[in-house]
């Protein structure tokens, strides 16, 4: 072991000459698309993450114009009645963001990102061509009627049996392809920018704000021109369109074939983890020495450098450190079940670091959640008129802060950033634990002014008997578009950028999780709130009417402004704790080698 570690060091320290070194050598294990080493100069870089770019512009575009207005599809096309067509949505969205765990877990194992986007981009692809068949021909639909005028006598014929199994076959393709090529794309691209080589930090650091103006412009694009062709030319139009657009993007992907650097799979990416767990266990009983260099698999470097492919020591979770104490004489080679390296032992010390700060971003998505619900019908309960002739359609305010961002998100990368370089020393300018503070902080002021301006809309409508004006509902839209560019782009960048190797793709999943369990909470949460406050004496549930007159949706606000508040205070805690336990001892790193 010892001859490895020294031959792994030296061939390391003979890379290094006048201070400078050979990045070629330290590059992480990247191929191109003939599987031969990536070369530096001709592969990755901003060049091949616009392809990539370009992917994640059209793909949220099909997606979004899909998932905004499939409620509409559901009720007139399909006939189901309305809380069996929320719920139908409801799980459609959960499921891609769910699906994102299997398409990273594909992608660090087995199939690579690259292969991952192509192979589900295409099922993806596929869904949307079957919705778009199907709301085409007639036969593959029930007869039409006005749902609503046929309520009373309940005449409109539901989907079932055939018509219903293409329906639903056609969306969890959309959503199986979708989930799974989501955290593919934010990785294949950041894929691009080598972690190890200094001039390439800062790149990364902008890919990650354009990966979000990419998200921004697809967003907008899908809530404005892509409702509005499914409004006025029809449905299977406008789901032809989303598969158009989905194609143009799997163009784009292609594209760039020759230009992007490829990660190789990991022979597996939670069996390592495993290994951990079981080996600490099993010697839950021994002491862990005082001196971290005894570990098994840790290196001494007398300069100070600390080649990329390892992990430095840290002193936090010291029980899981027993992982890595040899009980065997140095002729005798322990099983992978009962001794691992201080490299294994720290993955799984970061991934487990990263459960609080992941848990801090839930209440974040469960103020969206409102955004894309409530929010609306205070909207719809508001005066929409742009002009005499035109309304604007209260789903579309969604759109306000991607109009913002869309303008926002360059000055801040070309102006703040190069600002904030100078006085934080940070590559990104700010920190990505900073950010995403910055942004849950300000997610708070987006509900005070939600609460604020439905206390004042109720009681113009109560007491003055006038309908406010939608333009008054432009702020917390605002302000929370403001949150999201500090939070979401934050948040990526951070995980990603944890050294958990071959687990980059999977990480990515992690935060559209976020999403899911954000959504979810919200659901509890309106169901708990309805429930406790309806109890009282004489009082009626505040949300347990339809009429947001009768009901207190500014009590609800506010109450989600103490939460969002109170989990501001807490992410202080556990980012401060994360900074504080990540501290390491520069002197000792795990050989990644030595398993």
């Amino acid at each position: 072991m010892g001859e490895r570690s020294s031959r792994q060091s030296n061939k390391f320290d003979e890379e290094i000459s006048g201070g400078e070194v050979n990045w070629s050598v330290v590059e992480e294990d990247c191929v191109d698309w003939r599987g031969k080493p990536s070369d530096p100069d001709k592969h990755g870089g901003m060049r091949a993450a616009f392809f990539v770019l370009g992917l994640q512009a059209f793909e949220i575009m099909g997606i979004a114009a899909v998932g905004n207005n499939l409620i509409t599809y559901v009720i007139n096309e399909m006939h189901f009645p309305l809380s069996e067509a929320a719920n139908i949505v409801t799980n459609f969205v959960g499921t891609i963001f769910i699906l994102a765990l299997l398409g990273g877990y594909l992608a660090d194992t087995f199939l690579g990102s690259f292969w991952t986007i192509l192979i589900f981009g295409f099922v993806e692809l596929s869904g949307f061509i079957l919705l778009s068949v199907q709301a085409h021909l007639p036969q593959l639909k029930p007869p039409k009627c006005n749902p609503m005028m046929a309520a009373e006598q309940n005449s409109c014929e539901e989907a079932k049996g055939f018509k219903a199994m293409i329906f639903f076959v056609a969306i969890y393709l959309v959503a199986l392809g979708s989930g799974c090529v989501k955290p593919n794309m934010i990785a294949h691209g950041a894929d691009q920018f080598p972690r190890a080589h200094p001039k390439q930090s800062k790149r990364l650091s902008s890919y990650f704000n354009f990966a979000y103006l990419a998200f921004s412009i697809g967003e907008l694009v899908a809530l404005t021109l892509l409702v509005w062709v499914q409004t006025h030319s029809g449905m299977d139009v406008g789901f032809g369109v989303s598969a158009a657009v989905m194609a143009m993007g799997l163009v784009s992907l292609v594209a760039g074939t020759m230009y992007y650097r490829n990660k190789r799979p990991s022979r597996s990416t939670f069996t390592p983890i495993a290994q951990v767990i079981v080996a600490a266990m099993l010697k839950r009983k021994l002491v862990c020495p005082s001196d971290p260099r005894m570990l098994h698999g840790s290196l001494h470097l007398s300069n100070g450098v600390v080649p990329s492919p390892t992990f430095p020591y840290t002193p936090r979770f010291r029980f899981l450190d027993k992982a890595c104490i040899r009980t065997q004489d140095g002729n005798t080679k322990e099983s992978s079940w009962r001794l691992c390296t201080v490299t294994q032992v720290e993955q799984v010390k970061t991934l487990i670091s990263l459960v609080p700060i992941f848990a801090c971003t839930i209440i974040f998505n469960t103020i969206l959640a409102q955004l894309q619900t409530f929010s609306v019908q205070q909207g719809s309960s508001m005066d929409t008129h742009l002009t005499n002739s035109f309304r604007i359609p209260p789903a579309s305010l969604q759109s306000i802060p991607y109009i913002m961002l869309i303008f926002l998100v360059p000055i801040y990368d070309s102006f703040f950033v190069p600002f904030a370089r100078k006085i934080t020393g940070h590559d990104s300018g700010l920190p990505p634990l900073a950010r995403i503070g910055i942004g849950l902080f300000l997610s708070t002021f987006s509900m005070v002014s939600a609460a604020l301006l439905e206390k004042k809309r109720r009681d113009t409508a109560i007491f003055d008997g006038k309908t406010l004006s939608i333009f008054w509902i432009t702020p917390q839209f605002l302000i929370f578009g403001l949150s999201e560019m500090f939070t979401a782009v934050g948040l990526i960048e951070f995980f990603y950028k944890q050294s958990v190797k071959g687990m980059e793709a999977f990480l990515m999943a992690l935060t559209y999780c976020s999403y899911s369990f954000g959504f979810y909470l919200s659901s509890v949460l309106v169901s708990v709130v309805n429930k406790v406050t309806s109890s009282s004496r004489n009082a009626e549930g505040w949300l347990s009417e339809n009429d947001l007159n009768k009901d207190r949706l500014d009590l609800f606000y506010w109450l989600l402004a103490v939460l969002s508040l109170l989990n501001f205070v807490n992410y202080l805690f556990w980012s401060r704790w994360y900074v504080k336990s990540s501290k390491t001892n520069n002197d000792v790193v795990g050989d990644d080698n030595l398993a």
